[in-house]
């Protein structure tokens, strides 16, 4: 088990230094940092003194391994464009992403979970035909879409809830939420539907197709034949066979809802990272952009990282097989 460890951090640290190396990149050929960050004013000479202190003049190994030590720290630099430290700005709107991402996750988990079971107990009936058909369209509309007809039905038109923003929030040092006032969590309510949307008819989808497939076992025919009633069979047999794939997706789709809500931040301007890092593609902030980046991936490798290492202690096949 050890080794098995030792050899997912270690390709854990590997790509989070390809990702370093990515977000460097971006430092390197987006465009000189100097130009960027002052104006028509200055000086030559005050040009070459702000290179020196942001160490542009130093070989690029040097710069890349600074930068990777800064990095590690924490330390991004300064926005171009806000004139704040990058980590400042990201931790002031983190909040909001991260609010928002595991509300989706547990509106897909609520709602993709019984209509998977439903789907796959009832399967060929009308209204399990009818699920399936609107999750084919689930799957097909581009989240910007759903969240455009959102505030067009139910702000535009019934004028029930807030279009966009993020409403009225508490604040806990660093960290704010807008689930403790009420006009947070109107706010909260389009957004999550926009963005739990597609993940509702993946959940629904793998249910459905793991219960069919558990449905069909040997030790289900055995619980039947036994005289097992259907719902303890259906519910507390066959269900939990099926909800290990499900956990590991919602796991492993969290870092991918983090990094994708940005269109759905754009579209409500909903304060978080996502809409930051439009922003930062905008006004071309270099620091910004490089910070989103290795962040929004340290958090895929580090889910991703998990994963593995559940599944190597619930399965010590796994890990045998990789040593």
């Amino acid at each position: 088990m050890i080794v098995f460890l030792i050899k997912r951090l270690s390709n854990a640290a590997l790509v989070m230094l390809a990702v370093a190396l990515m977000a460097f990149m971006i430092f390197r050929f987006a465009g000189d940092p100097v130009e960027l960050m002052v104006n028509e004013q200055t000086t030559q000479e005050q040009r070459q003194e702000l290179r020196e202190r942001l160490g542009l003049d130093q070989p690029v190994l040097m710069q890349f391994a600074r930068f990777v030590g800064n990095a590690v720290q924490g330390d991004f630099g300064i926005s171009y464009r806000n004139q704040e430290s990058v980590m400042s700005l990201i931790a002031e709107r983190f909040p909001a992403t991260f609010e928002l991402v595991i509300l989706a996750t547990i509106l897909s988990l609520v709602v993709g979970v019984p209509l998977g079971v439903i789907t796959a107990i009832y399967r060929g009936r009308w209204f399990s035909e009818a699920v399936q058909f609107a999750s084919i369209i689930g799957v097909s509309l581009p989240s910007f879409v759903i969240g455009i007809l959102l505030i067009l039905g139910f702000s535009v038109s019934l004028g029930w809830l807030p279009a966009f923003g993020r409403g009225e929030v508490v604040r806990f040092g660093w960290w704010s939420t807008g689930l403790l006032t009420h006009s947070g969590r109107l706010a909260l309510i389009l957004p999550t539907v926009a963005l739990s949307f597609y993940q509702i008819t993946l959940v629904m989808r793998l249910v459905r197709a793991e219960m069919l497939e558990t449905l069909r076992s040997d030790f289900v025919k055995f619980a039947r034949a036994r005289g097992v009633p259907a719902w303890r069979i259906h519910y507390r047999h066959a269900l939990r066979n099926c909800l290990m794939p499900v956990v590991t997706m919602t796991a492993m789709n969290i870092g991918a809802l983090i990094a994708f809500a940005l269109v759905t931040e754009t579209v409500f301007q909903w304060p978080g990272m996502g809409l930051l890092f439009i922003q930062a593609i905008t006004f071309v902030d270099i620091p910004v952009m490089a910070a989103y980046l290795v962040i929004v991936s340290f958090i895929f490798v580090t889910l991703n990282t998990l994963v593995d290492i559940t599944y190597a202690l619930i399965d010590p096949r796994l890990r045998d097989a990789t040593t």
